[in-house]
């Protein structure tokens, strides 16, 4: 079983395959846990939930949200698309004047104000990676979800990427990051699941959990581990 409470910062760590993005997709009600007895699927302490206003109250980063159809969307709508759980804005959406101004506020809040009008589809693996951070805060969300956030990002990106997140993390937005990648961990998040073939396989404080010996384990590869400024890295 899994319990995050809110505002909990958790890395949730395992090989490609082991079921973490499956994790999330349940967490947000893409996927459904099959049906047994005295299983239970609780998010915010409630079984059953309209889907869209459940993904209101989650903020959600994941690359397969900008889509081909996305391409052309400018940054700006990109971000107010959160606030519909939508990937664009489509015409039957109303769009407020609070909502633009929330919008433009996020971007410059990640210092992202320049691809307000740059179409999804000619920015950069970063800049697009700030835009899905920005659509999944501008509805002020109780907790973020991010899956692979360093997947297709060079030196430079990720570094960036991390001290966003950073920041995030300590003005209070609680986050669930799902990674294959230590250097992923934050020294903010405090707390390590770990995940082996659909199952997880040790859950605890992260001191007490990277360890060379479990990472091996876990990964099923000999492993070199050393800790700097707060991250994890293993070759």
């Amino acid at each position: 079983s899994l319990h995050v409470s809110s505002g909990e910062h958790i890395a949730i760590l395992g090989p490609n395959g082991c079921g973490k993005s499956t994790l999330i997709k349940t967490m947000t009600c893409e996927c459904y846990p099959i049906a047994r007895e005295g299983m239970r699927a609780r998010i915010f302490g409630r079984e059953r939930w309209d889907v869209f206003e459940l993904r209101k109250r989650l903020g959600v980063v994941a690359a397969e949200l900008l889509s081909e159809r996305t391409l052309h969307t400018r940054g700006r709508d990109a971000v107010i698309s959160g606030f519909f759980a939508s990937s664009t804005i489509w015409p039957e959406m109303h769009v407020s004047q609070a909502m633009r101004q929330r919008a433009a506020a996020v971007l410059d809040q990640l210092e992202a104000g320049h691809l307000a009008e740059k179409p999804v589809g000619e920015m950069s693996a970063g800049e697009m990676r700030r835009v899905l951070i920005g659509r999944a805060l501008v509805h002020n969300p109780e907790m973020l979800l991010i899956d692979e956030p360093s997947n297709a990002l060079d030196l430079a990106a990720q570094s960036e990427l991390r001290q966003t997140l950073r920041r995030l993390a300590q003005h209070g937005v609680g986050i669930v990051l799902i990674t294959h990648h230590l250097a992923d961990i934050l020294p903010e998040i405090d707390r390590v699941v770990m995940m082996r073939a659909g199952r997880i396989f040790a859950d605890g404080p992260k001191t007490e959990l990277l360890t060379e010996e479990r990472l091996q384990k876990l990964f099923g590869v000999p492993v070199t581990m050393a800790r700097r400024d707060g991250f994890y890295h293993v070759w």
